[in-house]
């Protein structure tokens, strides 16, 4: 009973995602629009607004900028990360009969066109976008197979849930776990 109204409230979660998704969704078109009619405007605006390399560069506090080989490190990691992780879909995918994930819908580079923006800028929402985006796509890719190997909940209270987690069984619960592999698996395939 407890699981079901769990269960229940994943579902309204998610159904309140998909709701935010169609009303940004509407409103990027909107946004999207305005860029079209007013361009020449907005050209003069975002160059009136951009911050000059060198302004940028004496104002960053030192510990940022001594930081930067840190974090900009992170990316090798992160790009091994990514083949590997489209290498297992592409091999490991089609053996399952799971639907692949498409690395372009978590993956979106864009934010570089803003004219308001210096090149390190670009370069930082460059990053980000990336990395963020793999984390995703990474994320997705192994939530469908969890949910294809061992959907399965956790005895203890999960932070992050995919979306593949409502449908888990229970903890403990070996029945329902041998019960409803096929099933699960199955869904995996849309």
């Amino acid at each position: 009973m407890k699981n079901e109204k769990v269960s229940q409230l994943i579902d309204k979660i998610k159904s309140l995602e998909a709701e935010l998704e169609t009303e940004l969704q509407e409103q990027y078109q909107s946004f999207s629009c305005e860029i079209t009619q007013k361009k020449e405007e907005l050209r003069a605006k975002y160059k009136q607004d951009k911050e000059n390399l060198f302004v940028y560069l004496m104002n960053a506090p030192v510990l940022y900028v001594l930081s930067v080989p840190i974090i900009w490190a992170c990316l090798i990691p992160a790009f091994f990360l990514d083949i590997v992780a489209s290498l297992f879909q592409a091999i490991c995918f089609p053996i399952y009969k799971i639907s692949k994930v498409k690395r372009s819908d978590y993956i979106i580079i864009d934010r570089h066109k803003l004219g308001y923006l210096n090149i390190i800028e670009k370069a930082n929402c460059w990053y980000c976008s990336y990395f963020n985006g793999l984390l995703g796509y990474v994320s997705e890719i192994a939530g469908r197979t969890e949910q294809f190997w061992c959907p399965i909940r956790h005895a203890n209270r999960v932070k992050y849930m995919h979306e593949y987690y409502k449908n888990f069984v229970n903890y403990g619960d070996s029945k329902d776990f041998r019960q409803n592999q096929p099933e699960l698996r199955k869904k995996l395939e849309k």
